[in-house]
């Protein structure tokens, strides 16, 4: 990198969230061939880790966790429960809001995909600390861009 390029607040080198954008898109991709094998797209996966922590969540509650609005979450929820692994329902307290809970298919789901945050971990290598030190600085990224 010269002199110049180092100076240049605008040189796409200098970007961080240019790193962050493909370093993104390099997981989704290493991804998908993992997931492939269990049918589920990158999205369909988060949610459905949430949901094997959380049986019986609210749609909303998992749209906050995974800092996905109604609009996004909906359609994904539908294409799991099109495919047998989520069910929808009302929650027995308060009938407006919406819970979701695994068929035995989606539950089933959860032994096939135990292994791969570790595969995972083998594709990209380096050090349990450097893996914990990115997520800081990731969560930490995200919670300075959502302030208030």
């Amino acid at each position: 990198m010269s002199q110049n390029e180092e100076l240049n607040p605008l040189a796409l080198e200098n970007q961080v969230c240019f790193s962050l954008y493909s370093a993104a898109n390099a997981m989704v991709r290493a991804y998908r061939p993992l997931l492939d094998k269990l049918d589920l797209t990158y999205p369909q996966y988060l949610a459905m880790l949430v949901l094997w922590q959380h049986q019986g969540i609210s749609v909303k509650t998992l749209g906050e966790q995974l800092h996905l609005d109604s609009g996004t979450l909906t359609p994904l929820l539908k294409r799991l429960e099109g495919k047998g692994l989520v069910t929808r329902g009302r929650s027995e307290t308060d009938e407006r809001v919406r819970v979701l809970h695994l068929t035995d298919a989606g539950n089933a789901l959860h032994e096939l995909a135990k292994e791969i945050p570790t595969m995972m971990r083998c594709k990209v290598g380096g050090e349990p600390q450097e893996f914990m030190q990115l997520k800081l600085l990731c969560d930490k990224a995200y919670q300075y861009l959502n302030k208030a």
